[in-house]
Formats: structure tokens, sequence, C-alpha cells
């Protein structure tokens, strides 16, 4: 063993160590098994494919009903807007409201379902991918077009009340009297954005996975995304003032979809953190083998999402070692022998059974 591998083997000796190190590092490297950064684009292209219709919606409906207070229609466009920091008022100067309010109205309606199916839809399978649910357990049609259409009532109606919460608070301090009034309003967009988030995790994962459960994701996705509205309140109401728009429309799409998938990034990263939580996948070895029990566990669950038949079941065999699969080794006492719940043992379970055709 030469002094590279030595110095990786000891630094991964460390972090399984040291407890919280050897979370962080369980969850990246779940984050990386997962793939969770293509499932985050994947989110981030339908965000983007259904905003500007939405927005067009938004402009024509504030239109139609705030004709007589321009004011109030700029302050609520403002709110909605407070959340894509930088590139909100590039957004504003470029979408307007429709020519007419008939079929123009009910195109950009169908259009902004569509895309808002399409971020249901793929946050329902990024979620389940990261829990690892067997493909016979995740919602199948129509409950899946049900469950999106939840998301899309539940995430729309709170990202309205707590985005207008946290443009009150971050984009204009100086109109909010005090700054107790101002740390309220950022404590109660806390509370709406976890339960949110909540609300959204239940709906978009499967019944097997129980609701409190959930809780840990939720909080962690409801800070960050608390602080990423804040900051953007706080760029778009302090420095968007002295800036010019030297990219044109070129950098307002660039800058739409990078905020878009850091946006679904984050909240994958928070699904992935709460996943190795709730099944205590730590710590993780870096550079196996050796495996730790954690990767074998790890490892048997991404074998088992796999499975496309409920009369079918996926086991995962290391090689090198006996016939017994690493679910029922996982099981085996310090005596070596393997015991399941019921008392029974599997592998001998196992070799009962007479083979198809014998």
């Amino acid at each position: 063993m030469n002094f590279a591998t030595r110095m990786l083997r000891t630094a991964d000796q460390l972090q399984q160590r040291h407890r919280w190190l050897a979370f962080g590092v369980a969850s990246w490297k779940k984050f990386g098994d997962d793939q969770a950064g293509n499932l985050a684009a994947l989110i981030a292209y339908y965000a983007f494919a259904a905003i500007f219709p939405l927005l067009l919606v938004l402009v024509t409906v504030l239109d139609i009903t705030l004709s007589h207070d321009p004011a109030l229609r700029n302050r609520l466009l403002d709110s909605a807007l407070a959340q894509y920091p930088i590139i909100g008022t590039q957004l504003k100067q470029n979408v307007h409201a429709l020519g007419s309010t008939g079929v123009a109205l009910v195109i950009g309606l169908i259009f902004t379902f569509l895309g808002a199916r399409g971020v249901a839809s793929a946050a329902q399978n990024a979620f389940n991918t990261a829990w690892e649910v067997p493909r016979p357990e995740r919602p199948s049609f129509p409950w899946s077009l049900l469950r999106s259409i939840a998301l899309i009532l539940v995430v729309g109606i709170g990202q309205i009340i707590t985005v207008t919460l946290s443009g009150i608070a971050g984009a204009a301090p100086h109109l909010i009297p005090g700054a107790g009034a101002h740390i309220a309003a950022v404590a109660v967009s806390l509370v709406l954005n976890l339960g949110l988030f909540w609300l959204a995790f239940r709906l978009a994962t499967a019944r097997s996975i129980a609701a409190r459960d959930l809780r840990l994701g939720a909080f962690t996705a409801a800070v960050a995304w608390t602080i990423l509205q804040l900051v953007g309140g706080y760029v778009i109401a302090h420095a968007l003032h002295r800036s010019s728009e030297l990219y044109g429309t070129f950098g307002l799409v660039l800058g739409l979809i990078a905020w878009l998938y850091l946006q679904a990034q984050i909240t994958m990263y928070a699904v992935e953190m709460n996943v190795t939580a709730v099944r205590r996948l730590w710590p993780r070895s870096l550079f196996p083998p050796p495996y730790t029990r954690q990767d074998l566990e790890a490892y048997q669950m991404y074998a088992q999402s796999e499975q496309r038949r409920p009369d079918f079941t996926v086991e995962l065999r290391q090689p090198g070692q006996d016939g017994a699969s690493l679910a029922a080794r996982r099981r085996a006492g310090p005596d070596g022998q393997h015991r399941a719940e019921d008392g029974h043992d599997p592998v001998k379970d196992d070799q009962k059974d007479p083979a198809p055709g014998g």
C-alpha cells in the first residue's frame, strides 16, 4: 500500500469515527448514488417551462382584478418575483399581460398546468427514488395524477403566501416599523414554509413512508428556502437599483435556470439527508472495500428499489461470500446464524422451496 492510499484510508477512517462528519459524507454519497443532481435538473427544467406561462396568467389576472389600484398590483407582482434575485426585475419587464382575456388566457392556463404537472411528476419520481421505494409501491395512474394536482394546488397557494411574507421581510426593511416586525415576518414565513414542505413531501412520497419520517427533510428545506428568499429580497432591494442589465434576455434565461436548479438541488439534498438520518445510513466507506454495514444496507435498498413487479423479489449477493443474500446476512447474529423476525432461517427456508419445474 503506497503513501497516497494510506492517507486516503486514514481520512476515510477518520470521517467514519466522527458522527457529524460521517453523516455529512453519507448524505453526500447517497446524493451521488441516486444521481439526485439529474433528478433536480429535471425538476428545474419543468419549472422553467411553467414559469413564463404562469407569470403571463398572473400578470393578466392582476390587471383584470386590480385595474383600479395599480400600486397594489405592482406590490403583489414584486412580492411574487422577489424569490428570483437579480433576474426578478428583468422578468417583470419582459412579461406583460395577455392582449385578450378569452382564448389567450385559457391557453396560458393550459400551458401553466402542463408545466406544473411536469414539476409535480418529476418531484414524485425524485423523492420516491431518494427513499428507494420499489416501483410497485409507488402511486400509479390515476393516483399519481391526483397527487400531482394536489401538489400544484398546495405549493401554488402556499408559495403565494410565503413569497409575499418573505418579500415584505427582505425587500424593503425601511417599510417595516422596527426590527421586531421584521423578525416576526421571517418567523411566520419559516413556519409556513415548514408546513408547506411537509405537506408537499407527504403528497409526493409513497404511502409506505411515514409522515413523521419526513419532518427532518421538511425542516431543512424550509430553512434553506427561507434563507434563499431573504437573500433574494435583499439583493433586489439593495443591489438591483445600482446594477445595469448587461446580458439582456440571454442572461435572464441563464439566471432563471440556474436559480431554479439551485432551489431543486437544495431540496434534493434535504431529502437525501432525511433518508440518511431515518434509515441510519452512516458511516459509509469512501474507498471500499472494506464495506460498512450501512454500505451493505444502502446497496440492498438500491437493488430493491429496481423491483418492477410485486410478485418478484430482488436480492443482492456479495461475490466471494456464502450463498446468503445481503438482506439475510445483515440479520445474522454474532454466532453467524441467520435470524429473521419470525424466527425462521431465510436461507434454509429458500432451500426448502422447490425450484420451478422441479
